[in-house]
C-alpha cells in the first residue's frame, strides 16, 4: 500500500508518501507546495490542486491521508483552510484514490503517544519511524509523513484495501 498524507495549507501544503508492506514502512517522498502569498486565494487553490495532482501522479498512492479542519480561532482562517483542503480532495477525487481523514491530535496520539505532542516531537518520531538519516525539510512534510504514518499504522495493512476492493488508479 502507499499512502499520501497531506497537510493542506492555503500557503504550504506538506505531503508525505510512505509504502507499506505488512509492518514495514518505507519512506518514498516528501516536500512542501508553496503557493505564493502574494497571489490572491484562487490562483493559491490552483496552485495547490495542480501541485498535487503532479504528486499523485508520480507517486501513484493506492489511499490519501488528510488532516481534518480544526476550529482556528479566526472563522476567516478556518474557512481558508477549508478551502485549501477542498483543493487537495479534489485531486484525490479525481485519481478516485479513497481518502481517510485524521485530527492532528490522533495522529500525534499514534505515533507519540502524546495528543498534545509538538510539531517538533512527531517531526523527531517520524525521523525514527522512517529511519531517515536526517529530518524533513519542513514541518509540514513531517506532519504529512505523520498523516501517512498514522494511516498506514491504523489500516490494517495492504490487505485491507485489496479485500474492499479500493484504490486509486494511476495515470
Amino acid at each position: 500500500m502507499i499512502v499520501l498524507g497531506v497537510d493542506p495549507g492555503s500557503h504550504a501544503t506538506g505531503y508525505g508518501v510512505v509504502a507499506a508492506d505488512g509492518s514495514r514502512l518505507r519512506f518514498l517522498d516528501a516536500g512542501t507546495i508553496r503557493a505564493k502569498k502574494s497571489d490572491d486565494l484562487p490562483r493559491r487553490l490552483r496552485t495547490i490542486h495542480e501541485a498535487m495532482v503532479e504528486v499523485i501522479g508520480r507517486s501513484c498512492p493506492t489511499v490519501m491521508s488528510v488532516e481534518n479542519v480544526f476550529n482556528a480561532r479566526n472563522p476567516r482562517s478556518s474557512l481558508i483552510l477549508g478551502q485549501a483542503r477542498g483543493a487537495v480532495l479534489l485531486a484525490g477525487a479525481l485519481h478516485d484514490i479513497p481518502i481517510a481523514e485524521y485530527a492532528p491530535r490522533e495522529v500525534k496520539m499514534a505515533l507519540t503517544g502524546n495528543g498534545a505532542a509538538t510539531k517538533e516531537q512527531l517531526r523527531w518520531m517520524v525521523t525514527r519511524l522512517l529511519a531517515l538519516p536526517q529530518p524533513p525539510k519542513s514541518l509540514d512534510a513531517s506532519d504529512a509523513l505523520g498523516l501517512a504514518l498514522c494511516h498506514a499504522m491504523r489500516s490494517g495493512g495492504p490487505l485491507a484495501l485489496r479485500a474492499s476492493g479500493q484504490g486509486g488508479e494511476c495515470q
